[in-house]
């Protein structure tokens, strides 16, 4: 997959290094000329581009209209809505990612119609509220516009689940037992499957369920 990052800085940078892992081919693009020079020198396999992406003539320079998908991961809200809207209206791009740096702004990310703008305060703070409120659930993902939530919970020994096969469970509807984390083991449950306790449940439901399929699962919340 071809991805385009607009921002190289320690974000920017950290996630083009890991989609490279990834074997994903990367380009990235930032305005500061002199890390762009030290990023060509040092990068093995990257595309660095200096130029600024808010400008259509960069973006071009980029190959963006052969990308999967745009990231922007610059330090200025307007430039990453302006550089989302740009590759999706001119260039074609489906999905669009951006950084969110300041959280009044993740409305206006909304309305602009960026894909999936990342808000890295709300995240932690949800975290922090989650670990405050449910010391054995982890909220791992929200996807398609936060309707779906994948989350993983600790079973502990007083669940209501322990000793019950799957197919004794009642869970909320739209809701699935996806997998079962026991020591160095993942089981994929079929009817059949007990759970035990300190068991890690990884489990897929629609985000106005989750509270109601963590109760059924540790009993209270």
């Amino acid at each position: 997959m071809y991805i385009v990052i607009a921002g190289a800085g320690r974000l920017g940078l950290v996630l083009a290094k890991k989609l490279r892992e990834d074997k994903h081919q990367v380009c990235l693009i930032d305005k500061d000329e002199g890390l762009c020079n030290r990023l060509a020198r040092e990068l093995k396999g990257f595309l660095v581009i200096w130029g600024d992406a808010t400008y259509p003539d960069i973006l071009k320079e980029a190959k963006i209209e052969k990308a999967s998908v745009c990231v922007s991961a610059t330090s200025r809200d307007e430039d990453n809505i302006i550089i989302c809207n740009l590759a999706k209206d001119i260039f074609g791009v489906k999905r669009t990612v951006a950084r969110v740096n300041d959280p009044k702004h993740l409305a206006l990310y909304k309305h602009m119609e960026v894909d999936n703008p990342v808000d890295s305060t709300s995240i932690i703070a949800r975290i922090v509220e989650e670990e405050a409120s449910f010391s054995d659930v982890m909220n791992l993902l929200s996807i398609k516009k936060g309707r779906l939530s994948i989350v993983r919970v600790d079973i502990p020994q007083g669940s209501p689940v322990v000793g019950k096969t799957l197919k004794d469970i009642q869970l909320p509807p739209n809701s699935v037992l996806v997998s079962i984390l026991r020591g160095p083991d993942i089981i994929i449950p079929s009817g059949s499957t007990e759970i035990y306790p300190d068991d890690e449940v990884i489990a897929a439901t629609f985000i106005d369920v989750e509270k109601d399929l963590i109760k059924a699962l540790i009993g209270k919340i």
